[in-house]
Formats: C-alpha cells, structure tokens, sequence
C-alpha cells in the first residue's frame, strides 16, 4: 500500500519572529493550527512534522500530529531547503513505512487555512488528474501599479497608459501564499519542477492567505482570527 502524506516542516529557529512556530495565536501554538486542519481533513495515512526542536516536536506530539526523529543539524541551518527537508522525510518514511506516492506540505506559517481548503484543494489534484497543486490567492494590488524606481526615484513612466484605469477593469494576477502544495512522488528531491504542465492552482481567499514571517504578519493574523470569530 502506498502512503498519502502530509508533512509540516517547522525550524525551530526564526530570527524575524523569535519562537516562531509555537508562538501562542488566540490560544493555541501557530503550528497546532496546521497540524489540526491536516488531521481534521482525514485525507492523509500520516501527518509528520519535521523540526529540529525538541519543544516543537512535543507540541506536535501532543496535537496528534508524528515527529519520527527531530532533524540532523545539516537540514536546521538557514541555509536548509524545504527540498531537502521533504526528500529526507519520504526516505524516511519509505525506509520505515511503506512506499510514498503523494505528499502535501503545509507550512505552519500558514495558519488560517483550513481542512476545507485543504480537501478543496485535493478535490482540484484529483478532479484534474494533476501532478501538483499550488495554492494562490488574488493579489492585494494590482500588478500593474506596480514598477521599479530609478535611483533619482522619478515617476516618469511608472504606470504605463495602458494601466492607468480602475482597479477594477484591470486584469487580476495571483501569487502563490505558500499554504498548501500537493504533489506526487517524483517531484521530491526535485520540487522546484512542481510548475510544470501538468500542474494547477488552488485559488483561497486573501483573508486565508496570511504568511508569518514577522510580527505585523502575527498581528494580522491575530487580527482576523479575532475579527472573524465575532462575526
């Protein structure tokens, strides 16, 4: 039998935010919500945490989640790729399990994305017959106001003619939110090649779509979690 997985990579390590993925969002640690919305969508054979922490990992424990090993120190630098984090996994995995065939990565700086989304965007994997799925969300703002500067910082030229309209009348680009990545076997070890033909989006909700990486982004997230629960 082949695995269906999701992996949950969390560094203990964060110099922007320190603590990062324990770091207590409307009462609970920021990874326990990935780790919840991961084991409440039922679609996976194991949800694995990969961290280097002992505190995360017994966090992770706790929430239900697996930690098989706590990280060498070769894949806990700043320098480590989520690459190679993932590839280590699944040998892991296939070495003491059984052989992988799907994997999903949820980062936990993702925490208001939710098992629906989850299971939304595995319904897209398989509706499509994809290779992977990437999970988007609309752009704050549009592209086209957007441009480099020089460096006398003149704005001669900064919105083309053809962009000077509405907002709204404009053409809606997206940006990968980093929450949810579904995407067969063969692309670990390689995962850089997951934008191929035969991959699709998952588009969510803005609101959803908050990345932590610092404390204004901890302070938005608190911020809707509470906005929302009082809706």
């Amino acid at each position: 039998m082949s695995l269906n997985i999701a992996i949950i990579p969390a560094r203990g390590g964060s110099k922007r935010l320190p603590d990062k993925n324990i770091k207590i969002l409307a009462g609970k640690p920021l990874i326990v919500w990935t780790i919840e919305a991961a084991l409440e969508s039922r679609l996976f054979d194991l949800v694995v945490v990969s961290t280097d922490s002992q505190v995360i990992a017994d966090v992770a424990i706790k929430s239900g989640a697996i930690v098989p090993y706590l990280r060498p120190a070769a894949l806990a630098s700043d320098t480590s790729t989520t690459n190679d984090v993932v590839r280590h996994m699944v040998e892991w995995i296939e070495s003491n399990h059984d052989v992988v065939s799907q994997v999903t990565l949820l980062q936990p700086t993702s925490p208001l994305r939710d098992a629906n989304d989850i299971k939304e965007a595995m319904t897209v994997y398989e509706n499509k017959e994809a290779q992977s799925i990437i999970s988007v969300c609309a752009l704050e703002h549009p592209l086209q106001y957007c441009n480099r500067l020089p460096e006398n910082l003149s704005m001669n030229g900064f919105i083309p003619i053809t962009s000077n309209q509405r907002s709204q009348d404009l053409e809606p680009y997206y940006r990968v939110n980093g929450a949810i990545y579904i995407f067969n076997r063969k692309y670990v070890g390689s995962l850089s090649d997951i934008y191929s033909q035969r991959s699709f989006a998952y588009i969510m909700d803005k609101v959803k779509s908050v990345d932590i990486d610092d404390e204004f982004d901890f302070k938005m997230a608190e911020f809707i979690v509470s906005a929302y629960k009082n809706n």
